[in-house]
């Protein structure tokens, strides 16, 4: 969810708690959702959250192998340096550093493409849980729905009462429109 939209509903929500309205704020009910959860409970979450670690493993194999590629022709190259005339040795040296350059390149291209992966998750996601939190708060009668948030997100919600959390009825109408 957009941290813009949970600050100024937050906001809003306590404008209007503590403008004295009570017969305002009797009517103004908030609920909160945990999204991480909704990601790791859903069957739709779960599915994308796979398919990101598959992804991720999959780039994880191809540098292990040029990791592993690599410490063998340092080996090799250590093991003839002896050997070697000097233009030979450096023609050697030429090619470890051009293949240790090109897999740093490698490495930095595939965690971009893992960070740009896991941001257009979060993305599609959000929006797909924000449906979803809309439909059970207008169903319900919340007025504003919060994301809890984690230690490692923002956390807009210090505490709340159990009976606010909407969470597993979001995870129910997340599966419900994401099948």
């Amino acid at each position: 969810m957009n941290h813009g939209k949970l600050l100024v509903s937050a906001g809003a929500a306590m404008v209007i708690l503590s403008q004295g309205a009570v017969g305002l704020a009797a009517e103004f009910r908030v609920g909160v959702i945990d999204q991480q959860v909704i990601m790791e409970k859903s069957k739709a979450g779960k599915r994308a959250l796979e398919g990101m670690k598959e992804f991720s493993a999959s780039r994880q194999k191809i540098i292990a192998a040029d990791d592993e590629a690599l410490k063998e022709l340092e080996k090799s190259l250590k093991a003839q340096e002896s050997a070697l005339s000097e233009t030979a040795r450096r023609e050697k040296q030429e090619q470890f550093r051009t293949k240790l350059e090109a897999y740093q390149r490698r490495l930095q291209d595939f965690n971009r493409e893992i960070q740009v992966k896991q941001k257009e998750l979060f993305e599609e996601y959000s929006k797909k849980i924000d449906r979803a939190a809309k439909v059970v708060a207008e169903k319900e009668g919340y007025a504003a729905v919060l994301d809890k948030g984690s230690e490692s997100t923002l956390r807009v919600v210090l505490y709340h009462r159990g009976a606010i959390d909407l969470t597993d009825q979001v995870v129910k109408e997340f599966d419900r429109q994401n099948k």
